[in-house]
């Protein structure tokens, strides 16, 4: 148990290893054939040297990229794994949700299932029972309960594990990836869910792939790269960062093929590409130069080969030092756009520009809905100037102030 009253969950320097076989027996003669021979193996270390803490009450999301270590980290503290090194403490009952079928039988039906893996969360049959048609309600599965679980669609199945994760009135909720199926509106009532579980003061563990979920509903956030904790702190600072590492590891890899002469990766880069900016007046006029206070729009032109559900387009703009002033993107804007395809544009306006004199940069992307797969981007690519006629501020923004004495 962990020793502060604050604290929800302790991990205190964890490293995980496999050991990877290099060969593997996918018969029994085979390995009657091989069993005295010596075997050899690859370690993947999986988790190095991870230490934080999540605090009661907290709603702490965990991103990084596919292999980081994210859902490793959640099986460690949920028990399922035990760590090569160092420990984790825990202050209240765990309630995981981890991967879709575990701890359901696919040949019992939906009624069966809630009771067998309602024991295996810990619930009493009395408490299960108690519990049982609001844990219906919740999985719209008032007509299904009597199918078999594996005749159920991948959606139907996670809404059942996840109305029995939070019925089961544990005090921290371990999540993986629960948002990646099903349609907006379970989505939309897991976060209501979500919500209500920490105005309890329980703790929600949430690891994603989605950006924009982490940055508008955590409270803290951390960011894993191979293995180690690269950043924790305000989910705002922490998915900027993953977004810029997704960019920046898109670049390095678009290099390497070229480096590499491969025609085939190259061309498929080329399958999906912004092909240029134009910025525009509002009278739909070219323009390099504007004044502050103007409208300015920012003519983003694309390609795609094929069509791409649900993109995400993102600018962000900087000083020509380097400053960041903004960096907003259609999904975070509310802006929902269900598919594009062949050649087109999507216009970006800052209304009345506050910006004071000066070179802007404009870096331009196009991504898949979680913002976690840069299609393309070009950064800093593109360059406008203000020209301002007010000289009673300084600095880069015009802000509208007033004194009073």
């Amino acid at each position: 148990m962990a020793k502060d009253k604050d604290i929800a969950i302790k991990v205190e320097n964890v490293s995980k290893l496999f050991s990877i076989p290099h060969e593997k027996h996918a018969t029994l003669k085979a390995s009657a054939l091989n069993i005295f021979s010596k075997r050899s193996y690859t370690e993947f270390s999986a988790l190095r040297d991870v230490s934080f803490e999540v605090k009661k009450g907290e709603f702490f999301g965990i991103i990084g990229r596919n292999g980081c270590g994210k859902s490793t980290l959640l099986k460690i503290i949920a028990g399922i794994y035990l760590p090569t090194s160092g420990k984790i403490t825990y202050d209240g009952r765990i309630s995981p949700f981890l991967e879709l079928g575990v701890g359901f039988n696919p040949e019992l039906t939906a009624r069966e299932n809630i009771f067998l893996g309602g024991s295996i969360l810990g619930l009493t049959r009395k408490e299960l029972e108690a519990s049982f048609d609001k844990i219906v309600e919740f999985a719209e599965l008032q007509d299904f309960i009597d199918m078999k679980f594996k005749n159920f669609s991948s959606g139907m199945q996670v809404r059942l594990a996840f109305a029995l994760a939070i019925y089961a009135h544990a005090e921290i909720l371990l999540m993986d990836e629960v948002l990646a199926v099903g349609d907006s509106n379970f989505q939309s009532k897991c976060l209501e869910e979500f919500n209500s579980y920490r105005e309890q003061g329980k703790t929600i563990v949430l690891v994603t792939h989605d950006i924009t979920i982490v940055q508008r509903y955590c409270d803290r956030a951390m960011l894993l790269r191979n293995g180690k904790i690269v950043n924790i702190g305000k989910p705002e600072d922490v998915g900027n960062e993953y977004m810029l590492q997704n960019m920046s590891d898109e670049e390095k890899r678009i290099l390497e093929e070229r480096e590499e002469g491969d025609e085939k990766s190259v061309s498929r880069n080329k399958d999906v590409s912004i092909t240029g900016v134009e910025f525009l007046d509002t009278e739909g006029q070219v323009r390099s130069v504007f004044k502050t206070g103007e409208d300015i729009t920012a003519r983003i032109h694309y390609f795609t080969k094929q069509p791409i559900e649900k993109p995400v387009f993102g600018v962000a703009i900087h000083t020509q030092d380097g400053i960041h002033i903004s960096g907003p993107n259609t999904r975070t804007s509310d802006i929902r756009i269900p598919e594009i395809c062949g050649k087109g544009y999507i216009d970006f306006t800052i209304k009345k520009a506050p910006l004071f004199t000066g070179a802007y940069n404009l870096t331009v992307a196009l991504f898949d809905w979680n913002l976690s797969i840069p299609y393309s981007f070009q950064e800093q690519r593109y360059i406008f100037r203000i020209r301002s006629a007010d000289t009673n501020q300084y600095g880069v923004v015009k802000l509208e102030i007033s004194w009073k004495i």
